[in-house]
């Protein structure tokens, strides 16, 4: 059987230090006809369960621990049984959303998940938030970025918990170094790839962030 990604699309908001912002998230999933992981549960629980639907759920992903992209962790783990995994240093942000609740599993750094043929390896890519991570399958030439690297440039980094300098450090250490033709899914809006997003992103390492 063949490994495929699938995208949908869910709607909410997006709430920190006090704002709120209306958001549309990808949520990734990634998989077979038998087995599938979900990268970041946001907003519709539902949804993504019906996208699933048949299919055993191995595990949920968090690319971070914003709320638009956990908040519909808990109840997609509760429709499916599956895992819940976040790198710890995300915990903080996950307590604001989820104080009742703990991931089942914590990521970190090279670790390596695996399902229906996709070996997703973690690469902790801090910045956007302290846990942040990147998830790296060679064999699909894709990385899944959540939100540290957009079409057009880093995440964003000027609320709580976020810091420029070590995004940067973080997307020139863990994704630069990746081949260039390797394919961006992110967080939030349309794919991109290394390469394309390469040239801006050695602008601002030059200058010293």
């Amino acid at each position: 059987m063949t490994t495929r990604i699938e995208r949908l699309v869910t709607s909410g908001q997006f709430t920190l230090d006090g704002g709120t912002w209306d958001v549309e998230n990808n949520v990734w999933i990634v998989g077979d006809e038998r087995e599938v992981i979900v990268i970041d549960a946001a907003h519709d629980a539902r949804a993504i369960a019906e996208a699933v639907d048949d299919r055993v759920l191995k595990a949920i992903v968090c690319t971070h621990a914003h709320n638009d992209h956990i908040d519909a962790a808990p109840a997609l783990a509760d429709l499916t049984g599956a895992k819940i995994w976040l790198h710890p240093d995300d915990l903080p942000l996950w307590k604001l959303t989820h104080p009742d609740r703990d991931p089942d599993n914590h990521l970190s750094d090279g670790l390596v998940i695996e399902a229906a043929g996709a070996d997703l390896t973690v690469l902790h890519t801090p910045g956007h938030a302290p846990g942040a991570v990147c998830l790296y399958d060679p064999g699909l030439g894709t990385v899944f970025t959540g939100d540290t690297l957009f079409q057009g440039g880093p995440g964003a980094t000027g609320r709580s918990y976020s810091h420029f300098p070590t995004i940067i450090d973080s997307i020139r250490d863990k994704l630069l170094t990746l081949p260039p033709e390797t394919k961006v899914l992110t967080g939030h809006g349309d794919p991109t790839t290394i390469g394309a997003e390469a040239p801006q992103l050695a602008e601002w390492i030059a200058r010293g962030h």
